[in-house]
C-alpha cells in the first residue's frame, strides 16, 4: 500500500548478472533487525523508504551486508552525481579532517574561501557573491529572506509576497513548505502566511496553459497585485515530477521580474552540477536567475548547500545579521571541491547527457506499452514516471508503490514514489552509470512494471 514497503521476509527470484545481485530471502532477517532498532526510537516519518540496509556504495552500486548488490536509482535522494564512495572525494575529507581543523563557524578559512572562489568561477555573471549553508531548506530559507528584504526596500512593506507554483517542493522548514505547492504538507501549519501565494505550473499536461500571458491574471485571481511581488521562487524542474517549463515561458518569467523588480529564484538544489545533462538547470531555459539555491550534489557526499546572487542583492543584510553554524564547514568544503573537480574532469555533465538520452528513449517506450504511465518527464540523469489510473490523468500511487517494490526485488535501487498522489517513480542514478548497467537497469524496471499493472 502507498506511505509502507512489505517488511515480510519472503522468497523472491534470485538474480546475479554483470550489476545486480539479489538473494532470498528478502528482506534479509538480519536487516529486518536493523529497522526495528531504528523504528524504536526514530520517528514514524522516517520509515518510509524501502527495508534495503545500507552497508556500502561505489560507483553506481549500492550493497548490504548480505550479498545483495543494487544498481542505484536513486543517487541517495540526487546527492552522489559524482558516484558513491568516490576515493578522491574520501580522500579529501580525510585529509582535512587530518589537520584537526573540524569547525570554525563564521570565523575566516582558507578552505571556505576556495569553495566560494570555486563557486563563483563556474556561475555566470551576476551570480559572484556566495553563501554556504548546510542543507536545501535552509537556502530556500534564506532566499526567502532576501527577497522580501529587496521587496521592501525597493517598494515598501506591500512589496512582500512571494510568488511560487502549485506541487513544487522547496523544503520541509516553515517558510521552505509554504513556498512549496503541496497542501498536505502545510497542514500543521495551521496560520499560514498570505505573503506566499502559489500558480499552476505550465507542465502542459494537467495543466494545458503553458503561455505566460496569464501570469498576472492567476495572481490577480489570488489578491495579488504585480507590483507587490518581491520575488518569484521555482524549482528549475518540479521535483516532485521531473517536469520542465517551457523555454519561452522561462525567458518572459525572467523579463516580467526585470520589470517588476522582482527577484527570480532558481532551486537548482536537485537540478545543479550536471544532473539534467548541463551543469546549471537553468541552461535549458537560457536565463539566468537573480538568485539560485544549491544542495545535494554539490558535495557528493556530506551536507552543504549554497545561495547565489548579485552583490546587490546578498549584500542586503549587515554583518552578523545572516549567518549559520556550519558554514562552510571545512570538510564539507574539502568534499565539495573534491566532488566538482570529479564532475568537471571527468565529464559528467556530457555523461548524464548522453545516457539521460538512452534513459529518455527506454522510458518512452515503456509508455507506448503501458497506458498506465501517463506521462515521462525529465532531462539528462533526472526522469519522472507517472503512474495513472486507466483512462486519464488521476494518479495511481498504489501502481508507482508496486513498481518500485518490485524494481528493489529485482535489484534496481529507488526512493518511495513521490509527486502528485505519490504516484510518480523518480529515477536519477548517480552520473557515473555506464551505458551496460542503464541499459540493464531499463530492462529489470520494465520487467517489473509488467508484473505490476
Amino acid at each position: 500500500m502507498p506511505g509502507q514497503f512489505n517488511l515480510l521476509t519472503r522468497d523472491v527470484p534470485s538474480v546475479d548478472t554483470k550489476f545486480r545481485r539479489i538473494s532470498a530471502p528478502f528482506p534479509h532477517p538480519g536487516a529486518l533487525q536493523v529497522i526495528d532498532r531504528l523504528r524504536r526510537l526514530e520517528p514514524v516519518a522516517m520509515g518510509g523508504q524501502p527495508p534495503v540496509v545500507w552497508d556500502r556504495a561505489e560507483g553506481f552500486q549500492v550493497h548490504d551486508r548480505w550479498g545483495n548488490t543494487w544498481i542505484d536509482w536513486s543517487s541517495g535522494v540526487l546527492i552522489t552525481n559524482a558516484g558513491h564512495g568516490r576515493k578522491e572525494i574520501a580522500d579529501a575529507i580525510a585529509h582535512q579532517a587530518a589537520s584537526h581543523l573540524l569547525t570554525n563557524y563564521c570565523f575566516p578559512s582558507e578552505i571556505r574561501a576556495r569553495m566560494v572562489e570555486r563557486l563563483a568561477s563556474l556561475l555566470p555573471e551576476p551570480l559572484k557573491k556566495v553563501f554556504l549553508l548546510t542543507t536545501g531548506s535552509e537556502t530556500v530559507e534564506c532566499a526567502i529572506k532576501l527577497c522580501r528584504s529587496w521587496g521592501v526596500k525597493n517598494g515598501g512593506k506591500l512589496k512582500h509576497v512571494v510568488v511560487s507554483y502549485e506541487h513544487a517542493f522547496h523544503g520541509r522548514t516553515l517558510g521552505s513548505q509554504q513556498a512549496g505547492g503541496i497542501p498536505p504538507l502545510k497542514e500543521w501549519i495551521v496560520n499560514l502566511d498570505p505573503g506566499f501565494v502559489q500558480i499552476p505550473f505550465p507542465d502542459g499536461w494537467r495543466n494545458r496553459n503553458i503561455s505566460f500571458e496569464s501570469f498576472e491574471d492567476q495572481l490577480r485571481d489570488r489578491g495579488v497585485e504585480p507590483a507587490n511581488v518581491a520575488g518569484v521562487i521555482m524549482e528549475t524542474y518540479q521535483g516532485g515530477s521531473a517536469a520542465f517549463a517551457p523555454a519561452e515561458y522561462m525567458q518572459a518569467l525572467r523579463r516580467w521580474c526585470a520589470g517588476h523588480k522582482a527577484l527570480l529564484v532558481l532551486d537548482e538544489v536537485q537540478a545543479g552540477f550536471g544532473r539534467t545533462g548541463t551543469l546549471w538547470g537553468w541552461e535549458h531555459y537560457k536565463v539566468v536567475p537573480d538568485v539560485a539555491c544549491f544542495g545535494k550534489g554539490l558535495s557528493g557526499s556530506l551536507p552543504i548547500s549554497a545561495v547565489a546572487g548579485r552583490a546587490d542583492v546578498i549584500d542586503l543584510h549587515p554583518p552578523n545579521s545572516m549567518t549559520s553554524t556550519h558554514t562552510g564547514n571545512p570538510v564539507c568544503c574539502a568534499a565539495a571541491l573534491a566532488s566538482i573537480d570529479l564532475i568537471l574532469n571527468e565529464d559528467l555533465v556530457g555523461n548524464a547527457r548522453r545516457m539521460g538520452e538512452i534513459l529518455r528513449r527506454g522510458l518512452d517506450d515503456l509508455k507506448g506499452r503501458y497506458p498506465r504511465i501517463g506521462r515521462v518527464e525529465g532531462k539528462g540523469l533526472v526522469a519522472g514516471v507517472a503512474c495513472v489510473r486507466p483512462g486519464g490523468t488521476e494518479p495511481d500511487g498504489d501502481l508507482a508503490w508496486r513498481v518500485v517494490e518490485r524494481s528493489i526485488e529485482k535489484g534496481v535501487l529507488m526512493f518511495a514514489p513521490v509527486g502528485y498522489g505519490g504516484a510518480t517513480i523518480k529515477i536519477c542514478p548517480p552520473l557515473v552509470i555506464t551505458e551496460d548497467a542503464l541499459r540493464e537497469s531499463l530492462d529489470a524496471f520494465g520487467q517489473a512494471f509488467a508484473e505490476s499493472v
